[in-house]
């Protein structure tokens, strides 16, 4: 079953961002609001799990209000519900899912639990209703998921089926930047941070290595962490200024070249007709770039809006799964270690 216009009431705070969206046919965002608690966690240099989930429960209720005059539509004009169940921080979690337990059962509502990375996934069917519909995804695809808390590549061959190709061994590469960042004294968070440094800088400064490992499509970003970190003791020993550009420049670029590779090798390989990269670190410009450099397959990815978290993606993947007829009773429970599991 498909109907292009039910609309799906997302509802996501998994982390640090609180949020609301309602989409249409699982592609037409009617509107996306959202809330975000970066200026609170900066000066902790990261996200602070108790101060997030109190912030969530601040700001919930005005979040869907907006979403819903924003819209110009009532409860009453919507088909059903879907949340964040997981993965993400519990106590952030927790308030998305009692919020929308609560619509559903005074609306009378279905209610689904959606996987945060399947939302990141089903970014890249969304586009906006201002603007004209954009292609929608030729599966089968490889799927790149890159953020603060994720690194894995995802083969998808139909809807709703998943197949986990690589996975991050130690740190995301989102996290890889945020540390970085720390190390050269630039703001939080790292990713914005890093990619304007670099742009003044020589990204073949310092040959940064990249890790081979034995699962040809997992990732590692310690051992590029550290090689940072004993360039930039190196250079202070030395009492010369820290080429901070160059030294970001570099960084970022073996992590681009590392993403890019991999994903790419994963593509031709299983034969995917196309490739999604999704989630915060797909905001970045030298990564976008790259695929974007190339002719070999369709590259979506989403808009920059759309890389952070956020509720229209979670509604887009909510969508699939209840044309798919697959809903959650009011008891479940959120899952805060959820990863995307593999269905035939």
């Amino acid at each position: 079953m498909k109907n292009d216009y039910l609309r799906v009431l997302g509802i996501e705070s998994s982390c640090d961002e609180t949020a609301a969206a309602i989409v249409e046919g699982g592609r037409v965002i009617l509107c996306n609001v959202i809330a975000s608690q970066v200026d609170l966690h900066a000066q902790f240099g990261g996200v602070y799990p108790e101060l997030a989930s109190r912030e969530h429960v601040r700001a919930i209720h005005a979040v869907v209000a907006q979403a819903l005059q924003d819209a110009h539509l009532q409860m009453s004009d919507l088909d059903a519900i879907a949340v964040t169940r997981g993965p993400g921080l519990g106590g952030s979690l927790v308030v998305g899912v009692n919020m929308a337990k609560a619509l559903a059962l005074a609306a009378d509502l279905p209610i689904v639990g959606v996987n945060h990375l399947e939302g990141h996934i089903y970014s890249a069917w969304l586009y906006s209703v201002d603007n004209p519909p954009t292609p929608e995804p030729k599966l089968p695809v490889v799927a790149l998921l890159v953020s603060g808390g994720h690194t894995e590549l995802i083969l998808m061959k139909d809807h709703l089926q998943y197949e986990t190709l690589g996975n991050t061994l130690d740190d995301a590469a989102g996290e890889a930047f945020d540390k970085v960042a720390r190390l050269l004294g630039l703001a939080y968070p790292g990713g914005p941070s890093i990619q304007l440094a670099a742009q003044t800088g020589n990204p073949r400064a310092f040959n940064f290595p990249k890790a081979r490992l034995d699962g040809k499509y997992d990732f590692s970003f310690s051992g590029l962490k550290t090689a940072v970190l004993r360039t930039v003791e190196e250079i202070k020993k030395t009492g010369k200024e820290l080429p901070v550009a160059d030294i970001a420049a570099s960084f970022q670029q073996a992590v681009v070249e590392t993403l890019y590779e991999k994903t790419m090798a994963a593509a031709e390989e299983h034969n995917a007709n196309e490739i999604i990269v999704a989630g915060g670190v797909s905001a970045n410009r030298a990564l976008r770039e790259a695929y974007r450099s190339q002719t070999k397959f369709r590259v979506h990815i989403p808009h920059i809006k759309l890389c952070t978290d956020n509720a229209a993606m979670i509604a887009a993947a909510g969508y699939r799964h209840i044309v798919a007829g697959e809903t959650n009773a009011l008891d479940f429970d959120v899952q805060a270690n959820w990863p995307l599991v593999t269905k035939a």
